[in-house]
């Protein structure tokens, strides 16, 4: 797992803000706990688990979640945000990958009337992060900051350094993989 520049592990999502997310998501969609599961490819355990604030969601669950919602991946994590935010360096609603040493903060989900979030991502060398496709028009926008990182649709990836900008569908299967320690970007997910 990453953590954090002073070694401690990132501060996780509150499970309340996901478990509220989750039913209020679902409701809107009129799903039931089995088929909502059923169309994630989750446990029926584990979503009811989850809805109830409980669990440890990685990144993975809750991408599946979002996609067979229909929704991004931010209307699942996104905290009330007051009328001035600042998150500094290692802080914000972070969730970590269980396959790959990968981070994903939310810096900020899609206000009303524009459909974008904005990630910071901390990656280390290993196992690629391997996304599957998320909602239908979804359009990913990737920035380095630091490191060098190897990322776009399968068999079509870049490796980019720090001042890199790459643009690419994110409603097909991707990847994001770390070549150098400390490999840290932004991305912006644009929902069409």
């Amino acid at each position: 797992m990453a953590h954090g520049t002073d070694g401690t592990p990132p501060p996780r999502l509150p499970l309340d803000w996901i478990a509220a997310a989750l039913r209020r998501e679902r409701t809107r969609a009129g799903l039931s706990l089995s088929e909502l599961a059923k169309r994630a490819g989750i446990a029926k355990s584990t979503l009811s688990q989850l809805e109830a604030g409980g669990g440890n969601p990685s990144v993975e669950t809750l991408w599946a979640l979002g996609v067979a919602l229909g929704v991004p991946f931010s209307a699942l994590v996104e905290p009330p945000a007051p009328a001035v935010q600042v998150i500094r360096a290692g802080e914000g609603p972070s969730v970590a990958s269980e396959r790959a040493d990968y981070v994903a903060t939310l810096l900020s989900a899609s206000p009303p009337g524009a459909r974008r979030d904005i990630y910071r991502l901390r990656a280390e060398p290993g196992a690629a992060r391997e996304s599957e496709p998320h909602i239908p028009g979804t359009v990913e926008h990737l920035v380095v900051g630091a490191g060098r990182v190897k990322a776009g649709p399968r068999g079509e990836e870049v490796e980019l350094e720090p001042g890199d900008y790459l643009s690419y569908r994110g409603d097909v299967a991707h990847s994001y993989e770390a070549l150098e320690p400390g490999t840290a970007f932004v991305l912006i997910m644009q929902h069409l």
